[in-house]
């Protein structure tokens, strides 16, 4: 049971405030502190056997990140500034095309049809 709450107690650590926001940095007078979106989670086991023949371990972790703007402080003034992902746009896009695409098909199916 000690690897296993070794493993939760590094999944704890990692999951901190210092994950979500990076250093701040200065230039031309504005200050940037970057965000980012930070999931985690974790497991584990734990066995015997009968008669105290067997043997028992296991855990684990995972955690992502993925960046979703940043702050940024000019004159006094603060601003949220939201990061473009661009690969969901794109994805949610094509969705939105194929979507189009099948309704016009299906119009056009039903005005033959009639």
């Amino acid at each position: 049971m000690a690897k296993l709450n070794e493993i939760l107690a590094a999944a704890k650590d990692n999951l901190t405030a210092e994950r979500v926001y990076g250093e701040p940095y200065e230039k031309d007078g504005v200050t940037i502190i970057p965000a980012a979106a930070i999931r985690g989670g974790g497991g584990g086991g734990e066995g015997e056997g009968p008669d105290a023949t067997g043997t028992g371990s296991g855990g684990g972790f995972g955690m992502t990140g993925r960046p979703v703007g940043a702050y940024q402080i000019k004159e006094g003034e603060v601003t949220w500034v939201p990061a473009a992902d661009t690969t969901r746009v794109i994805v949610i896009a094509e969705l939105v095309a194929i979507v189009a695409l099948l309704v016009v098909r299906s119009v056009l199916h039903s005005r033959r049809a009639s």
